[in-house]
């Protein structure tokens, strides 16, 4: 069979997350099952393939810090500032979230969001036109796949689309840095 090309994998990525379906993709961290974060029933779908409880929320990526301004209802404009300062991908808990499926949304009403730096991650959210899931390849409680080997065939079997870039890519990944982003840019370090 003829290999897919990178433009054909991901107007296929794009497709299945129209149709409201689930994909199983590499991130700029590790690989991740996505969907439409405004897209309450693909969330929930999720949730149900990871047997996780909707209590736990997940991470929205976007693809650049302007649209955080159409997810977050008053983001502190010193965010920005500390944006241009990490070298790692970091993961960055918002209060006042808008916008997303309700069952993205924390029950406090805050967000997790990274802006995320992978091209294809990128490419995928901008022709979506809107912001993407990303939770870890893996069942609730188990540990988070380094790479697509590692992968369960029950998460493989659970998704609607698997992308095949960066499928043979073994090169060690680590999930992002998380940090709780509070008043007048006081924040706290939840996963370094």
């Amino acid at each position: 069979m003829e290999r897919m090309s990178l433009e054909q994998d991901i107007a296929a990525a794009v497709n299945t997350l129209r149709e409201g379906g689930i994909i199983l993709y590499p991130t700029d961290t590790i690989w991740g099952i996505g969907c439409d974060a405004t897209n309450e029933t693909a969330v929930a779908k999720i949730y149900a393939l990871k047997k996780r409880a909707e209590s736990k929320s997940m991470i929205v990526l976007l693809a650049d810090e302007r649209s955080l301004l159409q997810y977050i209802a008053a983001p502190d404009v010193q965010v920005f500032d500390f944006l241009e300062t990490v070298s790692k991908p970091t993961t960055i808990i918002y209060d006042g979230a808008i916008g997303l499926a309700d069952n993205v949304i924390n029950a406090d009403g805050s967000i997790g969001i990274r802006i995320c730096k992978d091209e294809v991650c990128k490419a995928i959210i901008k022709r979506l036109g809107k912001p993407l899931v990303s939770t870890s390849a893996n069942i609730s409680g188990q540990a988070s796949p380094a790479f697509y080997a590692e992968i369960s065939e029950d998460i493989k079997q659970g998704v609607d689309y698997i992308m095949n870039h960066r499928q043979n890519d073994t090169s060690p990944k680590l999930p992002s840095t998380i940090i709780k982003w509070g008043d007048n840019g006081v924040y706290t370090v939840i996963r370094p």
